[in-house]
């Protein structure tokens, strides 16, 4: 009987095991068809994927490969160019009230012309009646004996300019505003190393420059100098570009040679009687001096950088 129970019993555990194995079968069956399915859609979502960037690809293909009628390109650059000459006429308006000029007067010798015997009064030669043109000094006049640039750089009058443009101490300075007023001048610091002078006019209110930041200027960079050009054709404007930073150049002029250091190049024209006169950018603000020019070029130009003017005039007392 006993026998009989526990084979019965064995029956029913095999019996349930089997079931067990029947249930756990077709769990993983229908897990495996899931996985299946899952698998299904990710290869299908895939597709649709690579399909939509074909798509993409093939249309900006065709769009690369528009071609822009002639109108269309002068329509383009014209467009530009407006924007640039607007910039430009922009900065020059900006900055030409506060550019002076600086005209060099002094006394000279009034001379005039006497003929004379080269001989004297020698009596072998006296008699041949040969006589030479001799210029003779009768007194003094004042005159205008140059002119240079400068900018105005505080309300109350103060002038930066270049040293040699003021380096006569003998002479008397002038200066004549955008509005045509002349004021005296008075020069109030020549720097010892660099060629930068202030010069002070009387007046309050005046129309003053903005400083940029010349340390960060780029070659190719649109420029334009400003100033009195050939001393007669004040606030003439040439445009140029930065041709070359940090030269060293050797300037030449009434009170000798002078090494310039750290100096911008630019093709802008600087004639002389620009000396000076600002250099800005196409934002109207100063980034640099105008100081030489090589002789014999009219593409080759040179400019103190603003920085370096900067660090002068935060040195003295009176400016800051």
């Amino acid at each position: 009987m006993q026998n009989k129970s526990y084979t019965i019993n064995i029956i029913l555990l095999s019996f349930f095991l089997v079931l067990v194995g029947i249930a756990s079968w077709g769990t993983f069956s229908k897990t495996q068809e899931q996985e299946k399915s899952f698998d299904g859609k990710v290869t299908a979502l895939q597709k649709q994927i690579s399909a939509l960037q074909n798509e993409i690809t093939k249309i900006t293909g065709e769009n690369s490969r528009v071609v822009l009628s002639l109108t269309e390109i002068q329509n383009r650059q014209q467009v530009r160019e407006k924007s640039q000459d607007d910039l430009l006429t922009g900065a020059v308006a900006q900055i030409t009230p506060s550019v002076v000029s600086i005209v060099i007067s002094k006394d000279v010798p009034k001379l005039e012309v006497t003929y004379q015997n080269p001989f004297g009064d020698d009596p072998f030669f006296g008699n041949f009646g040969f006589q030479i043109p001799v210029y003779q000094q009768k007194g003094v006049e004042h005159k205008k004996v140059g002119a240079g640039t400068g900018f105005i750089i505080t309300k109350d009058g103060y002038i930066l300019t270049n040293k040699h443009v003021v380096a006569d101490t003998a002479a008397d300075y002038t200066v004549l505003l955008s509005n045509g007023a002349q004021k005296k001048a008075a020069v109030s610091y020549r720097d010892p190393e660099n060629d930068v002078a202030i010069v002070k006019i009387d007046g309050s209110g005046c129309s003053t420059v903005t400083f940029g930041d010349s340390g960060t200027l780029k070659l190719g960079q649109t420029v334009v100098a400003v100033g009195n050009a050939l001393g007669e054709y004040n606030n003439s404007v040439s445009v140029g570009i930065i041709s070359g930073l940090n030269r060293t150049v050797e300037a030449s002029g009434p009170s000798g040679t002078e090494t310039l250091s750290g100096i911008i190049q630019t093709d802008a024209a600087i004639n002389p009687g620009n000396s000076g006169g600002p250099l800005i950018d196409i934002n109207g603000k100063v980034v640099g001096i105008n100081v030489a020019t090589v002789s014999g070029s009219s593409n080759i130009g040179f400019a103190i950088p603003v920085n370096a003017v900067k660090m002068i005039v935060s040195k003295i007392p009176r400016l800051r």
